[in-house]
């Protein structure tokens, strides 16, 4: 800094509001500085920086699986929204879901420098490892099962999940099935009881439920099963990949997508429009979801003050050609 200042003639005062974007500089000497930082190839020391202002413009995000679709575009949605405000995104990722995994996290968390932290794992997860996190650490999670204890932002798990199951319903089929997620995840437990309450509330019957993976060769596996129900003539699977599992399973057996049997995915996938047929699913906006995270977490950090309560994202249905009424014999 201090040969800035003697390259570009002013104080080092000077060339510190420069660098830090503070006003009060007139534009012919705010340049002057510039043009010596750029000759003498200067880069203000974020560390310093760090330990004069306690910030240190990092956010940290643990998260247990980068496999799935959820977690990977809200991943991307947090880092992209954080960078336009000057923040970079550290991952710490959790390897295998146990209370040792998850303590794990939490504590290489607390050798980095980062000022708040995005949770994209199931809160009951964070609950059975009694984790601490570190000292005025500002903290949102992505589950809305995290309870009112914490800031929590996530999608509308059960009006999406009702809206699938109505849509269906509205078509004219007399019940729906449903391929669930893991037993273990609140999403999939949200959109399996979202199911199970739209039946009961229409008062039709509610067939036995089939559990997948989240993978497509798990909801193929299912389909299989509903290929040899002649009483199935609509499905709705917990996501997009198990709903693609259950088209190829119903085509292999001759079923027909709609004409035999309608199927509903959740998310949203791109390459659900190239499904055969386009599959009709519930949209997640993990771009709005991954802002407000970032939101949260920056209205924390510069009030110093937590946030509890939840914020609900909302669903909607995108109808395509995978679902129509049933097939007359049906009706």
């Amino acid at each position: 800094m201090a040969d800035v200042a003697r390259l570009a003639g002013v104080s080092s005062q000077t060339v510190s509001r420069v660098s830090n974007g503070y006003p009060g500089v007139l534009e012919p000497t705010r340049q002057q500085v510039l043009a010596a930082m750029e000759e003498l190839g200067y880069r203000p020391n974020s560390a310093a920086r760090a330990l004069k202002s306690g910030e240190f413009r990092t956010i940290g995000v643990i998260l247990f699986n980068l496999s799935t679709t959820g977690n990977v575009r809200t991943l991307d949605a947090i880092s992209s929204s954080a960078a336009r405000e000057g923040y970079a995104t550290v991952l710490l990722p959790v390897e295998v879901p146990t209370q040792d995994g998850v303590r794990g996290a939490f504590s290489r968390l607390s050798e980095l420098a980062v000022d708040g932290v995005v949770i994209l794992m199931e809160s009951h997860l964070l609950d059975a490892a009694t984790v601490l996190l570190p000292p005025r650490t500002h903290v949102v999670v992505v589950d809305s099962g995290a309870g009112g204890s914490r800031c929590v932002v996530d999608t509308d798990q059960v009006g999406g999940s009702g809206a699938a199951v109505h849509h269906l319903l509205e078509l004219g089929h007399d019940t729906v099935w449903h391929v669930a997620g893991p037993a273990d995840s609140f999403s999939a437990q949200r959109r399996e009881r979202a199911w199970r309450e739209m039946l009961e509330a229409r008062a039709r019957a509610v067939p036995r439920l089939l559990r997948g993976d989240w993978s497509a060769d798990s909801g193929y596996e299912a389909g299989r099963e509903l290929a040899l129900e002649p009483r199935c003539t609509a499905v709705f699977a917990a996501n997009d990949q198990m709903a693609l599992g259950v088209l190829r399973a119903l085509s292999e057996a001759g079923r027909r997508v709609p004409g035999d049997v309608s199927v509903v995915g959740f998310d949203d996938i791109p390459d659900a429009t190239s499904f055969i047929p386009p599959l009709t699913t519930i949209h997640q906006d993990f771009a709005e979801v991954g802002r407000r995270c970032v939101d949260s977490v920056l209205r924390q950090i510069r009030s110093d003050e937590p946030e509890t309560g939840t914020t609900l994202v909302p669903t909607r249905l995108v109808t395509r050609a995978s679902t129509a009424p049933p097939p007359a014999a049906a009706v």
